[in-house]
């Protein structure tokens, strides 16, 4: 029982940590094979916890042991090691893992001198010193937790157990989840400039996400190609060059509630031009898709000094011109029916309107929220005497 006050220990964060970690090293994986210009098929819990198929090549089946804090060092009895052979050892003789197949225990542990997982590790090896010392814990260890993979180990002959362990690699001391952070920013050095390595990561690893959660939820399990990953790439770098800004996918699905809007005032402007509701709708899209888009650029100082005033100005200074020629044209004893037609026409110029902040900034809702960013703050408006009639509607707090 828990002490009073104190929170039942049913956390689940390890658990958590070890799929992410599945999925965050796998996208490091991926990016160090494309750099040595590989084609490749990604799984994420199919055989194995990761696996990759190379076209030509043996498939490559990864069990993945990530460990909180300080691991205690992988013994020659350790059950991350002899799980993951059951595994393989059944895998096989179901069928279900290809015979040929590259197996490889990645682990944040760290191992001792001479232990099997030095002699089963990349380089250094001595598959005939594993083999004998395993066969020795096998026949000698009393660790309940490994019976099981003890029989099914012990249960093959000898050429089949050096078949076995010449396919098995043990890669000790990987990097934890944290550490995989690190290494996919020097993997991203060369694609992005260094002040752009957090935020290109975060739009990439994002993708990735998805893409793995649509492999989890699909029964047919669709690969991550490496060619998809190698477009998303390109176009994340694209967005990060001088000339552009990144429009996140995330921002343009989300879904704005035009409750929240009701009362705004660009909203109120909108009515006042005589707008219908479709079209209201639309502008509370663009409104909030560039707010949220404008409010990510300034969180991760990826807008210049100035830069977001100075396209404001820009905005104000077009959209003056068009309110003049206008009002111009309506003169002073024009009917309201007339006023609402120059309104509407000044709201129709805005809604196809295209002024990128950044020459390869050109979705248009970045440009028609932020004239209704400029319109919510009263910096411009629609009906020409907008701002004498919001003063009768508005809350005097609202009108500077």
């Amino acid at each position: 029982m828990s002490q009073q006050g104190s929170p039942p220990d049913f956390s689940a964060a390890d658990s958590a940590l070890g799929y992410l970690y599945q999925a965050r090293l796998a996208l490091l994986l991926a990016l160090r094979r494309l750099a040595r210009d590989e084609t490749f098929a990604v799984y994420l819990e199919t055989l194995d916890d990761v696996v990759f198929e190379t076209s030509g090549t043996a498939p490559e089946l990864l069990q993945l042991k990530h460990h909180c804090g300080r691991a205690a060092n992988l013994t020659n009895a350790s059950p991350d090691l002899w799980k993951s052979l059951r595994v393989w050892i059944e895998g096989r003789e179901s069928g279900r893992i290809p015979g040929d197949a590259q197996l490889v225990l990645v682990t944040t542990s760290p191992a001792a001198t001479g232990s099997v997982a030095v002699w089963l590790g990349a380089d250094g090896r001595d598959e005939e010193a594993a083999l004998h010392r395993m066969e020795q814990v096998a026949a000698t260890s009393v660790n309940d937790t490994n019976q099981p993979a003890y029989r099914c180990f012990s249960a093959l002959s000898a050429d089949a157990r050096r078949a076995l362990l010449a396919s098995v690699t043990v890669l000790t001391r990987s990097p934890d989840i944290g550490a995989v952070g690190d290494e996919l920013k020097t993997e991203a050095r060369l694609i992005v400039r260094r002040e752009h390595l957090d935020p290109f990561l975060s739009r990439l690893e994002g993708w990735w996400y998805r893409c793995v959660v649509h492999q989890l939820r699909e029964a047919a399990k669709p690969p991550i190609l490496s060619p998809d990953l190698e477009a998303q790439i390109d176009d994340l770098r694209e967005q990060f060059h001088r000339a552009a800004l990144p429009v996140d996918q995330d921002i343009l699905d989300m879904e704005a509630s035009a409750e929240v809007y009701r009362e705004s005032v660009f909203v109120r402007q909108a009515e006042l031009a005589g707008i219908g509701p479709r079209r209201i709708l639309a502008a509370i899209r663009d409104y909030y898709r560039a707010f949220t888009q404008r409010s990510r650029w300034l969180r991760e100082d990826l807008l210049l000094v100035g830069e977001l005033s100075s396209y404001e100005q820009l905005l104000r200074e077009e959209w003056d011109l068009q309110f003049a020629r206008a009002v111009d044209a309506l003169g002073e004893d024009a009917a309201e029916a007339s006023k609402t037609a120059a309104a509407q026409a000044i709201y129709a110029w805005v809604e196809t309107s295209l002024y990128p902040i950044r020459p390869q900034v050109r979705h248009p809702s970045m440009t028609r929220g932020s004239f209704h960013i400029l319109a919510d703050d009263l910096r411009v408006g629609w009906h020409p005497e907008f701002m004498d009639r919001l003063v009768q509607v508005l809350e005097p707090g609202k009108v500077r």
